[in-house]
């Protein structure tokens, strides 16, 4: 729209909660919505005094018999109402008027109107997708001018007509203040695809955490109506299992939305509050961007919805997931795949090995719905696991299997010499420690101490360690400094599978209580291996062992843990073997960094 409109419909909205900046953040109902219809060449408000059409609405539904009106009716009547009473007052003014919306700032529409509206599902009038602010009119014409100025009480008896008046009668230019390209509201989101080479802005990007796992793109753009998501901007995120984890990542189209979106945080997505975070434009790229030129070609068609399929056999061909949507036998239902072969796309490793996960296109939410029905059918020998997927996900897991391995392999001069060194603490080492595995995460030393009970006297001074993970919290372990082998093993007999209390929280815990030597709780401790639980200290045996390299030695000669794969050496009898994948698990999973706190 870039010429000047005949009317604007000035809309005040309140809710029963916060107002002002605040206005709709802490997802009150609307319970006011109070408008005018200003004649912008004639300079003068056409409909007096103002009118509440949420009172209006609830007048009459009450007054048509019914008992109580719920708050969903009462909405969707007070927007139905001020269309309608809108329309009316334009189409006595003769054909061809034109008229918009104009709010004392974004809040009213953006964070009142939209969200309540999406939150019970009830569509919003046309009217409602395109605005004035008046803020930004009014700052644009007199850029010094304090804005507060604009502030008017919700029974005023002309909601801001006073600034209005000013900006139709200003002498710059000359013809006054043109009322030209208002604000916009998305009707929907649009899906699309993010290239890793694109520069994504660092204030336009949030974090949402907390989302149910069925979670679609199109549920967290509901989530935040009102506001502008970029087009693709909608991703959601993966665990390491290739599971969505209740994390999504929302790229807006400028920083004011972003702005927004932070103040919805714990709104709720049905029964569950989301909550929501600044992120970077790196974290969203990590997660949506792509450069496979295969999966571009694959989401190029717009307006299609992707289903995930998970578990398929390894020999699953395209004719056979064709065949695995078409209708049975004496069944109506069609559930065509958009574009036949081309509608599929197989997800594969490096090598073109299949990973038997596929993404299969289709071109409306009814087909998508139908296939769906499908879930845990049987293909093959195997059943089908389905899910309404994004573009984004199908980005990410592309990646995840394409990407070059986490531990790449070391050179082969270096890996020659590696078997003659053992990773793993010599077993015949003196067990004079104890590792406590799953205390309480509210636990402290005071809380260890009361445990251990009279095993407290043979605590060496300074010898409770507490192993916290990368982001500094508690982990669920700690190492104890015995002053024996014997106390360790006796602690450890008596305390095994004792529950802890904690004095900080009401929950209570069984502890496991493991000897172990020096040597294996330096490993933990300085972030090396970390037994898993089949592999449990009191499992070791002992014997002569070949010594292992000084700290300062072994750094030297050789990377970090986790850097490198070994190849498997001959082990002497009894010794607890820990295979490649638990080392690979182990060095991902559970990065420990030390704290020595000062007590006994």
């Amino acid at each position: 729209m870039t010429a000047q409109v005949d009317y604007l419909a000035v809309v005040f909205a309140a809710t029963s909660g916060a107002s002002g900046e605040l206005l709709g953040s802490d997802e009150k109902e609307l319970v006011h919505l109070v408008w005018q219809l200003v004649d912008v060449k004639n300079k003068k408000v056409k409909v007096e005094p103002c009118e509440d059409v949420v009172e209006e609405s609830v007048e009459e539904e009450n007054g048509s018999g019914a008992d109580s009106v719920s708050t969903a009716s009462s909405l969707e009547a007070a927007l139905n109402l001020f269309h309608l009473q809108l329309t009316n007052e334009v189409n006595s003014a003769g054909t061809g008027t034109s008229v918009c919306l104009c709010t004392d700032g974004q809040l009213h529409i953006r964070q009142v109107i939209h969200p309540e509206a999406a939150s019970k599902n009830i569509l919003v009038p046309d009217c409602f997708y395109s605005f004035f602010d008046l803020r930004k009119e009014f700052k644009k014409h007199f850029p010094t001018s304090d804005l507060k100025a604009l502030n008017v009480h919700i029974m005023a008896e002309c909601i801001l007509q006073h600034a209005l008046i000013q900006l139709c009668n200003s002498s710059f230019p000359i013809t006054g203040h043109t009322f030209s390209n208002p604000e916009k509201v998305s009707e929907k989101f649009e899906t699309g695809t993010c290239s890793k080479m694109e520069k994504v802005c660092d204030n336009t990007v949030i974090r949402a955490r907390g989302l149910p796992w069925q979670s679609s793109d199109q549920d967290i753009a509901r989530f935040f109506r009102g506001l502008n998501i970029a087009k693709g901007g909608a991703a959601l995120c993966l665990n390491a299992q290739g599971r969505r984890n209740g994390e999504a990542l929302v790229r807006f189209v400028s920083e004011e939305h972003r702005d927004l979106a932070l103040q919805r945080h714990k709104h709720h997505m049905g029964n569950r509050y989301i909550e929501v975070y600044k992120a970077t434009g790196e974290d969203f790229l990590k997660i949506a961007g792509g450069t496979s030129n295969e999966v571009a070609m694959f989401l190029s068609r717009e307006d299609q919805i992707i289903v995930r399929m998970r578990g398929l056999p390894f020999t699953a061909t395209h004719e056979q997931v064709l065949a695995f949507f078409s209708p049975g036998e004496g069944l109506k239902e069609t559930c065509p795949v958009s574009g036949g072969k081309d509608g599929i796309l197989f997800v594969r490793y490096p090598d073109g090995r299949p990973t038997g996960d596929a993404f299969v296109l289709f071109a409306c939410e009814e087909h998508a719905q139908c296939a769906l029905r499908k879930h845990k059918e049987i293909l093959g020998r195997r059943y089908i696991e389905l899910f309404k997927s994004t573009a984004a996900e199908v980005q990410q897991v592309l990646n995840r299997y394409s990407s070059a391995p986490l531990i790449p392999v070391a050179p082969a001069p270096l890996v020659s010499v590696l078997p003659t060194v053992s990773l793993l603490p010599p077993p015949g080492s003196v067990r004079d420690c104890l590792r406590l595995r799953g205390l309480p995460y509210t636990a402290s030393i005071e809380d260890i101490l009361t445990f251990l009970g009279e095993f407290t006297h043979d605590i060496r001074p300074h010898g409770v360690h507490m192993v916290l993970n990368q982001q500094g919290r508690p982990s669920g372990d700690c190492f104890i400094q015995m002053t024996s082998a014997e106390r360790a093993l006796l602690a450890s007999q008596r305390l095994h599978k004792h529950v802890m209390s904690s004095q900080r929280g009401t929950n209570s815990r069984y502890v496991e209580v493991f000897p172990c030597s020096a040597e294996e709780m330096g490993l933990v401790l300085m972030g090396g291996l970390s037994p898993p639980p089949c592999l449990s200290p009191p499992s070791y045996s002992a014997y002569p062992a070949p010594p292992v390299l000084a700290t300062e030695a072994a750094a030297a000669l050789y990377p970090p843990i986790g850097q490198m794969l070994l190849p498997p050496r001959p082990l002497p009898p009894g010794h607890a073997y820990y295979p490649v994948s638990s080392q690979l698990y182990m060095n991902m999973n559970m990065n420990y960094s030390a704290y020595y706190p000062r007590y006994k």
